[in-house]
């Protein structure tokens, strides 16, 4: 059984059947029927459905980001933000796809020869529940525009975003079984991998997921794209704008209440800025409002599960009892919902969970650093390497420090976000290759050389 649930009131919303292998099966075949339909269907076809998409998404947007704050907790100004944003990226790649993709003619001793990108296939995306329309629509949209259909296995405690998601592209008038939600557990990911028909898999999740489909799709010689984990640092030197980073700050590490990959989560402040950098933090994070999502006030809803809960309040309560000192929350909101007080933990050492560790909830780590040296070092002591963020006047200093940081995303002054013109994902155990922009779009297709030589009757003369 696969069960909806609000974590604001703990009152299960739906329950539905997990797919049975018999209708896995015939979900696979339709796919396999629907690729056969898009992949020929020319670039303007596709971008007409594209753009529909777009287009329902936004009429849609109260109601599918009422069902995304009931499902998962998101506060529903951000969950229709995020429906929104769906749409721009269903329509960036209905305008941009057929300029990405058009063959690319390579100058050889040829007489002709270029490099084309045709579709793979079936591409299977496993997906979390913390961005439930986001992160799938970030993959969709560039893969069918490439002429590929997609199948997705949401997590499964948002059944039904992925059955709104579904809903999305048929209506759009995309083929029958060219997007479709799998109802079904992390068990049966497996076995969908190794079908025959599924050519290549991505997945945004936890490390242990990533590295158990990786190994799967390994076995079956199959193309991954994973993005996994991440332990943002945010990283402020001495000339920086304290009162615009500290702004900035608690909207980085407060959004989606700190469920997010690339939310900023170790707070490295040189020293000389330290103490003033804790008191200004603060006062900003305590203007945030932690109340029921539903309303349009609030800024922080609950954490999405019992179990993300608990993962949080242990990981706090360990770093306390190591040293950690407590300058605002650190413990769970009295009454219904799986609410967490936002907190502050300063003075956070290297073998404290929430230096070690992604903390994935409303808690920000604040670590002192000798000098700008010693922040880069502790930037990059982790294990993670997905976003990043450096807050400094010296702008043309800061580009010169961005090479030395090990992360996909380096974000000056600024708070880490996705954005379909530009690549986004990771390095080491934030897991590797790129979703969205152009690099994102080619990560599942066939780059195929094409070389023609002159005709026989022309080498004979």
């Amino acid at each position: 059984m696969i069960v909806s649930k609000n974590p604001a009131t703990e009152e299960v919303i739906a329950t539905f059947k997990e797919d049975s292998d018999k209708e896995v099966q015939a979900k696979l075949a339709l796919a396999e029927k629907a690729f056969e339909i898009v992949r020929p269907m020319p670039f303007e076809e596709r971008a007409k459905r594209m753009y529909q998409a777009a287009a329902l998404l936004r009429e849609r947007s109260q109601k599918y980001g009422e069902l995304m704050t009931k499902e998962m907790g998101k506060p529903i100004a951000a969950s229709i933000a995020e429906v929104e944003k769906c749409a721009w990226v269903c329509e960036y790649y209905a305008e941009r796809a057929k300029e990405i993709l058009q063959d690319e003619t390579i100058e050889t001793d040829a007489q002709k020869s270029y490099v084309r990108f045709d579709p793979l296939g079936v591409v299977l995306a496993v997906m979390p529940w913390n961005f439930p329309f986001w992160q799938v629509i970030r993959f969709a949209a560039p893969a069918l525009m490439a002429g590929n259909v997609g199948i997705l296995k949401h997590a499964s405690n948002v059944p039904q975003s992925a059955l709104a998601l579904q809903e999305v592209f048929l209506d759009a008038g995309f083929p029958n079984g060219a997007f479709q939600a799998f109802l079904v557990g992390s068990h049966k990911v497996e076995s969908i991998i190794q079908d025959h028909r599924v050519k290549a898999v991505t997945l945004t999740g936890s490390e242990y997921a990533g590295s158990q489909v990786a190994m799967t799709a390994g076995r079956e010689i199959k193309k991954t794209v994973l993005e996994l984990g991440g332990s943002d640092p945010f990283i402020v030197l001495a000339d920086a704008d304290l009162p615009y980073a500290c702004e900035i700050g608690a909207n980085a590490r407060l959004q989606n209440a700190g469920q997010s990959c690339i939310a900023a989560k170790r707070f490295i402040i040189v020293k000389e800025r330290y103490e003033e950098f804790i008191e200004r933090y603060k006062e900003k994070y305590e203007r945030f409002i932690v109340d029921d999502p539903m309303d349009t006030s609030t800024n922080v809803g609950p954490l999405a599960t019992e179990q993300v809960l608990k993962d949080v309040m242990q990981q706090v309560d360990e770093s306390v009892k190591k040293g950690a000192r407590v300058v605002v929350g650190g413990k769970r909101k009295e009454g219904k919902g799986y609410f967490y007080e936002p907190t502050i933990l300063a003075d956070v050492q290297k073998g404290m969970p929430v230096y070690d560790d992604e903390v994935f909830g409303p808690v920000a780590a604040i670590i002192k650093a000798k000098d700008e040296e010693d922040a880069i070092r502790i930037a990059n002591d982790t294990s993670f390497g997905l976003g990043s963020s450096l807050w400094t006047e010296n702008t043309k200093h800061a580009e010169e420090i961005a090479s030395h940081i090990e992360a996909g995303n380096v974000f000056i002054n600024g708070m880490v976000k996705s954005d379909p013109r530009l690549p986004f994902g990771g390095m080491k155990r934030s897991g590797y290759g790129r979703e969205l922009s152009h690099y994102g779009m080619k990560e599942f297709v066939n780059i195929k050389t094409v070389w023609i030589g002159a005709p026989t009757i022309f080498q004979k003369e």
